[in-house]
């Protein structure tokens, strides 16, 4: 393994260098324990050292058209996006409703996208969001970078902040929530992540309420920890499930506020702080609140 990866995770090593081998293939081989480390078998989650040894079974790239391009009406949507960039990262501002990565049916996501924007640059996702959540995403420009944001992100160094609006009142105006997470694979393939104090991985949310909107809570959320849907759930957890939830909200909260106009999960992603592989500096970026979610509060009070 070259010495550029080191301290990435298995699994986007291969997802990178195994270019037109499906995603759903990569996983696979890896689940199966058929992709060994040092000759031993690793989940997709394990980081790889310089000098790892990884083998592969025997795989066949499908024959494929040419990649897809952006659309120039995404192009032009990605480039009004980004909210900061120097030679060593990108931060956009994540529209809702579009992919950060192709699979499951997505055949162009946003880093996809870039890729294709920008040709020859090392770009990669240091962290994901649902498809439906919107704000700050950071990206990559180099291997080193990469994976010294990832060791900022292990020791905390990376402060992500959201904002959501809940659909019930917090317990007390800041409240954290420390509940393990456990991901389970349903039938057909869905995923779906569960509070599992026995099995489940530490994950820790602090929700601040900012507003109280007709029995509904404006509330400014911290990361303590990156787990897959972890606000979500978390929120759930606590009895006020996140707007527009469609997997671990209320039915009948949608609906109600599907009429006022809200047509997605109402989850943004206000703030991201790292500091620069350069100088040693902190930067903070935010993303504003989108138009199409300041509407719908605004629907919410002219409602009470």
């Amino acid at each position: 393994m070259p010495p550029a990866a080191a301290g990435q995770r298995v699994d986007n090593f291969l997802l990178t260098r195994l270019k037109g081998v499906p995603r759903s293939l990569v996983y696979r081989i890896l689940r199966s324990g058929e992709v060994r480390v040092n000759k031993g078998r690793v989940k997709p989650t394990h980081r790889l050292a310089a000098g790892d040894l990884v083998r592969l079974p025997p795989l066949r790239r499908p024959e494929h058209a040419a990649p897809p391009r952006p659309s120039g009406g995404l192009i032009a949507t990605l480039e009004a996006a980004v909210l900061y960039e120097d030679k060593r990262v990108l931060v956009v501002d994540k529209p809702a409703g579009i992919a950060v990565h192709g699979g499951s049916g997505v055949h162009l996501g946003l880093i996809e996208a870039l890729r294709a924007m920008r040709p020859g640059a090392e770009l990669e996702l240091v962290h994901r969001l649902d498809r439906d959540t919107s704000g700050c995403l950071l990206i990559s420009k180099r291997r080193s970078t990469l994976r010294m944001l990832h060791e900022q992100m292990r020791d905390g160094a990376i402060d992500k902040r959201y904002v959501a609006l809940l659909g019930g009142l917090l317990p007390e105006p800041s409240f954290r929530v420390d509940a393990p997470l456990r991901k389970n694979q349903l039938h057909g393939g869905e995923r779906i992540v569960r509070v599992d104090p026995g099995q489940g991985k530490p994950a820790q949310t602090l929700f601040r309420r900012r507003a109280v909107l007709d029995g509904l809570t404006l509330a400014d959320i911290t990361l303590y920890t990156g787990r897959t849907h972890q606000i979500r759930v978390h929120a759930a957890h606590l009895g006020a499930p996140v707007a527009g939830d469609g997997k671990y909200g209320d039915a009948d909260l949608n609906t109600r506020l599907r009429r006022l106009g809200l047509k997605r999960l109402f989850l943004h992603a206000a703030s991201l702080r790292f500091r620069s592989q350069d100088d040693g500096e902190t930067h903070r970026v935010e993303a504003p609140l989108p138009a199409d979610l300041c509407a719908l509060l605004a629907a919410v009070k002219g409602g009470e």
